[in-house]
């Protein structure tokens, strides 16, 4: 049994290998095959289907075998014209006596014809090898006396003529569905696509359109109460200084709302749509609205800032320190918060460390950990969050890729 599995599976590779071959590749292969089986059948008498003429010499018969072997390595670049000449060779054979190995490449020919030819000729094949046939059995009753001549050449049409073009005609019909199915599926995957851009882009606009008419209402609701408040007399220079920085923030809000609003509206299908402007440059901003909050932040910058960097890194850099920020003041109001930024040839290292209060644990249960870590591993960078030395720090690595330095 393993004998048996081990032969099947050289077999199937061969098959296999067979088929990547090119296509002159493959017709060679078939004319050597043609060749050899011919030699072989010359070589051992067996070569003569009708005998008509004995006193023809062999060479004659190796040469009309070698024409139409020649003739078979068109089979393919021009199958009707290879087989109108390989008929010539075969009325030719049929004159001198019918050999078999002739008669085996002219079945190739038809099968060729059939498969590959022009659809018409393909269709007219049929019809053709029926009259081929009922031609040649009528020929040989009148020609050859005896039955058994007559019962010789009908089970010689058989193999030889009908059976090449049945074969070949169901092996392009099948050919021809199967390039319909694959045309069909093409279509479905296409349409399927089409549906899914379609599906993205309505709910994009669905979001677009509540980030408009509800949060960027209320932010600019906020930005107007906060002017108004502005307006009024009012001596306490800490207050003014709240107020006008919740009405820059709610400002800035509302410009980072128009600029998502207007990624969301944009073609899904052109990935080269301008993206959220870098942030890191607007870190001034979060670090104003912190120390307006009460934060006694301490910020430590060391990279060039004039250097650009990548625009995912820039972003998540300053998303990251925006939220811990947020967090800092959230569970740990009023306390000293250090920030600091580092950048080398391969990383840019960002990290907020502050005060705990009362033992807490400074981190939060809510969503913006989670929010910062899967910032980090979008770019390929880490992130670690804890508290440390009686203080909680956030630390970010972020890589930067060499393309973009």
């Amino acid at each position: 049994m393993c004998c048996d599995r081990a032969v099947h599976a050289g077999i199937s590779r061969v098959v296999s290998g067979l088929r990547k071959l090119p296509d002159w590749q493959h017709d060679a292969l078939i004319v050597i095959s043609s060749l050899l089986v011919g030699s072989v059948l010359f070589a051992t008498g067996l070569y003569p289907l009708f005998r008509l003429d004995d006193e023809i010499p062999l060479w004659v018969r190796v040469l009309l075998f070698g024409g139409v072997c020649a003739v078979e390595a068109f089979r393919r670049i021009a199958p009707g014209t290879a087989l109108a000449v390989g008929t010539a060779f075969l009325l030719i054979d049929c004159v001198i006596g019918v050999s078999t190995p002739t008669l085996v490449v002219y079945a190739d020919l038809l099968y060729a014809a059939t498969l590959y030819g022009p659809r018409r000729l393909s269709r007219d094949m049929v019809p053709i090898a029926v009259m081929t046939s009922i031609s040649t059995i009528t020929a040989t009753v009148l020609l050859v006396p005896g039955w058994r001549a007559t019962v010789l050449a009908a089970f010689a049409v058989l193999p030889f003529l009908l059976i090449p073009v049945w074969w070949a005609t169901n092996v392009r019909q099948h050919q021809r569905m199967a390039e319909v199915e694959r045309a069909n599926a093409r279509q479905l995957a296409k349409i399927a696509e089409l549906d899914r851009t379609a599906a993205v882009a309505a709910e994009r606009a669905h979001m677009a359109r509540d980030l408009h008419d509800v949060i960027a209402g209320h932010l600019s609701a906020i930005a107007i109460q906060a002017e108004a408040a502005l307006s009024l007399k009012d001596e306490d220079p800490m207050t003014r200084v709240v107020l006008r920085s919740v009405r820059e923030n709610s400002v800035s809000a509302l410009e980072e709302m128009r600029a998502m609003i207007n990624l969301l509206r944009a073609d899904v299908t052109h990935p080269d749509e301008p993206t959220a402007p870098a942030r890191l440059a607007q870190l001034s901003r979060l670090i104003e609205s912190a120390q307006a909050g009460g934060m006694r932040l301490d910020v430590r910058v060391d990279y060039d800032d004039t250097e650009p960097l990548p625009a995912a890194v820039d972003l998540t850099a300053y998303r990251i320190a925006q939220e811990a920020l947020t967090n800092a003041m959230k569970h740990a109001p009023r306390t000293n918060v250090v920030l600091e930024l580092r950048r080398t040839d391969t990383e840019m290292v960002l990290e907020v460390v502050n005060e705990l209060r009362n033992g807490g644990s400074g981190g939060g249960l809510g969503t913006g950990l989670l929010n910062m870590k899967e910032r980090t591993a979008a770019v390929g960078g880490s992130l670690t969050a804890g508290p440390a030395d009686g203080s909680w720090r956030v630390r970010a690595v972020l890589p930067l890729p060499e393309v973009e330095r």
